[in-house]
Formats: C-alpha cells, structure tokens, sequence
C-alpha cells in the first residue's frame, strides 16, 4: 500500500526502438525517445534528447563508443561510455573502455574493464573582478 518503487524516480522514456537479438548493424546508430537492444550494434550509438535511453539487454552487444543522456548496461559494451545524466550498469554489465557519468548505479556482478570518471556540472564562470577588488600594487606590477 505505501510501498516506494524505486523505478518511478528514474528518468524513463517508452521504448520506440527495439533492435531485436539476431540482429546486427554495422554503422552508427541515432535516436530519440528510448532503445532497447537485444542485438548487435558495430558502431557508435548516440542518443539526441535529454529524455533518450538506452537499454542494452544481457543479450546486446555494443561495438562502439556510446554517448546517452541514461543508460541501462546489462549486456557487453567494447568502446567508452558517455552518460550525461544517469548510468546504471546491471549484473551482467561488461564494459571494456572508460566509463564517463554523472550519476552511477552499479550492481554486484558488473565488470568495467576502464577508467571510471565522474563528469560534475560544468563549472560557473567567476565575476570579472571590479574596481574595488583591484590593488594599486597589481596596478604597478602590471605597467612594470
């Protein structure tokens, strides 16, 4: 009755592509909304939208860099991750190459043969300083 599913926090889009097992595509993939993979992809997978998911199935393969805003990794990736927003690498997750996120969820079982690098928010610009802040010694040392 007051049960929390965990599921419903996450960023989820309905799935309007399926690249069913048996399957395989040599060349780049694009798309919106979400993606789930089941085959075999040779080549990049890029997703356009802040809203894009991919869902790599304990059956998908991914020979290619990914870059996604989230993603879901139960299958085998050969080729660095770049998540924007949200990675979560499942149990059977093998990824061979670097593994870029924002917000990592990784299960017990799931293997990363890379570098694990966290992407933080882009750095704010500092105010250019003011008269005020200006010393008459930076002053002098400047016209020296």
């Amino acid at each position: 009755m007051f049960r929390s599913d965990k599921r419903n926090d996450r960023a989820v889009a309905a799935i309007s592509t399926l690249i069913a097992a048996g399957t395989t595509i040599r060349g780049d993939v694009h798309f919106t909304g979400g993606l789930h993979l089941e085959g075999v992809v040779e080549g990049s997978i890029a997703a356009e939208g802040a809203d894009a998911v991919l869902t790599l199935s304990e059956k998908g393969r991914v020979v290619g860099e990914v870059r996604v805003s989230n993603a879901v990794v139960n299958g085998t990736v050969n080729g660095d991750i770049f998540a924007a927003e949200r990675l979560e690498l499942a149990g059977n997750a093998r990824v061979s190459g670097n593994v870029h996120y924002k917000v990592l969820e990784m299960a017990a079982g799931a293997q990363v043969n890379g570098k694990m690098q966290h992407q933080a928010d882009a750095p704010r610009q500092l105010p250019s300083p003011t008269i005020a802040d200006i010393d008459a010694d930076d002053v002098e040392a400047a016209h020296a």
